[in-house]
């Protein structure tokens, strides 16, 4: 049986290691070179947190109605049926979630490639021929495989194992920040910012799309800690309060972060560096500090994945356990207590991701996909307010309707723009969605219509674990 062991802390770190990853330190720059003036600027990070919150209410009354190992999963099979909840699931596995470790895991590596020079991406370690391709291996891929299989190893040894080090480093991880942060603001600015400098002439609201689109990018991930509501040990209470702690915090320090950005290069120049973390510090302390900000962008990419190789995992349990995946992977470790089979698959499967290169280009097909699901997620809690509204619910969205609706609209906002601006990668995330059709037919068939008993959940406190 899981083990009902996180409280308000874990699921405020895990929300934290989710959103703070390489994004604020490298793709941030497209946010100041859409819009460049500086108040507008900080006000599209205030408001981009707002709309994370937004998400946070809606998807905590539904984590708290389902407190089940899975999260979303269970919020679209509830609301619309099965073959939902299976299609995320499925695309969760083939590329979203697994995609993502592959990436995060390559980029961590790439950052300790400033450091050692055998892990970079540029340094092929060996060419193996497979008929009419060949295989390059690198360094920065041997090391994102290292990490891969260290964190898997970690949290299959237990939840315990699993939070108490991803707590840690992400605690590290919000350190740096806040250094990053003081010191930012306590040196003289190397240049002055211009609050009131006029607003852009034309494309001003493509250039504020263009920038929020950034903006929310640089915030995804703030969901995440639902997949582990099976884990909590007061679901009601924990999980909407840590994730609104989480995004919080992460929402001043982002804002905090810009303002230090402008106090470093004016925007036009921080819009063109391709590392505006480390542009930024290299100006206000110097070229030596440089480096310093490269090991804050490693600490943070490896705790991002460190939450998601925590909390992904999750999604496939239930899946299984209701027979719409490999029946394998419903186990749960009668002694770490942890769905090992899920973490091993996860694991094995991101490893291929990484050594076929293919995991960025696959990502750039399921942004489509990804946000579908959040849109239809967000309806869900409009259906199951209609279709159940007896059901027992500890916590209600703040805000229900307008909080909600208006995550819905920006959720709808990027599948169109992602429909109209990148319509052939867009096609081939539905390609990938409509992969799982068949996969989901036969699962059904295999399964008949044996349904899923309620599994029991064990209510411990391990030693090491946080309390509420």
């Amino acid at each position: 049986m899981l083990l009902r062991a996180l409280g308000t802390w874990d699921v405020s770190l895990i929300t934290i290691g989710m959103i703070v990853g390489s994004a604020i330190f490298i793709a941030a720059s497209i946010v100041p070179r859409e819009m460049p003036q500086p108040a507008l600027l900080i006000g599209l990070w205030c408001a981009g947190g707002l709309i994370s919150l937004a998400g946070v209410v809606t998807y905590a009354e539904l984590g708290t109605m389902f407190p089940e190992a899975g999260g979303q999963y269970h919020f679209l099979k509830e609301a619309y049926g099965s073959l939902y909840g299976f299609l995320f699931g499925w695309t969760s596995f083939l590329v979203i979630q697994s995609g993502a470790i592959a990436y995060l895991a390559v980029a961590s590596a790439d950052c300790l490639g400033a450091f050692f020079p055998f892990f970079r991406s540029s340094h092929e370690v060996v060419a193996i021929p497979l008929g009419v391709t060949t295989l390059h291996v690198s360094g920065s891929q041997i090391a994102a495989t290292i990490e891969i299989i260290f964190l898997s190893a970690v949290n299959y040894r237990g939840l315990r194992e699993g939070s108490l080090f991803q707590n840690a480093v992400t605690v590290i991880k919000v350190g740096s920040l806040l250094a990053l942060v003081v010191f930012g603001l306590a040196v003289p600015p190397a240049v002055e910012t211009p609050w009131h400098a006029a607003l852009p002439g034309q494309g001003l609201v493509r250039g504020l799309g263009v920038a929020m689109i950034g903006v929310l990018w640089c915030y995804d991930g703030w969901y995440q800690a639902t997949f582990c509501a099976g884990e909590i040990r007061n679901p009601s209470r924990s999980l909407p309060r840590g994730m609104l702690i989480g995004t919080s915090v992460t929402a001043v320090l982002f804002i905090l972060i810009n303002v230090v950005y402008l106090r470093a290069l004016p925007t036009m120049e921080l819009g063109r560096s391709p590392g505006i973390g480390e542009a930024a510090a290299g100006a206000l302390f110097g070229p030596k500090f440089a480096a310093l900000v490269t090991l804050a962008v490693f600490i943070a990419v490896f705790g991002c994945l460190s939450s998601n190789v925590l909390t992904a995992a999750r999604i496939y349990l239930p899946m299984a356990q209701d027979g719409l995946f490999f029946r394998s992977l419903a186990k749960i470790h009668p002694v770490h207590h942890t769905p090992t089979a899920c973490i091993v698959a996860q694991g094995v499967w991101s490893i291929v991701l990484t050594f076929s290169g293919s995991y960025e280009q696959l990502g750039t097909y399921v942004i489509f996909a990804m946000f579908l699901f959040h849109t239809a997620t967000g309806a869900a809690l409009f259906v199951l307010r209609r279709r159940r509204p007896n059901w027992p619910r500890a916590y209600r969205a703040w805000g229900y309707p307008w909080t909600s609706i208006v995550f819905i609209l920006t959720s709808l906002a990027f599948v169109t723009n992602t429909l109209i601006v990148r319509p052939i990668e867009s096609l081939w995330g539905l390609l990938l969605m409509a992969l799982g059709l068949p996969a989901y037919l036969w699962w059904r068939r295999k399964s008949g219509t044996r349904t899923r008993p309620e599994l029991p959940v064990k209510r411990i406190q391990p030693s090491g674990v946080s309390a509420d």
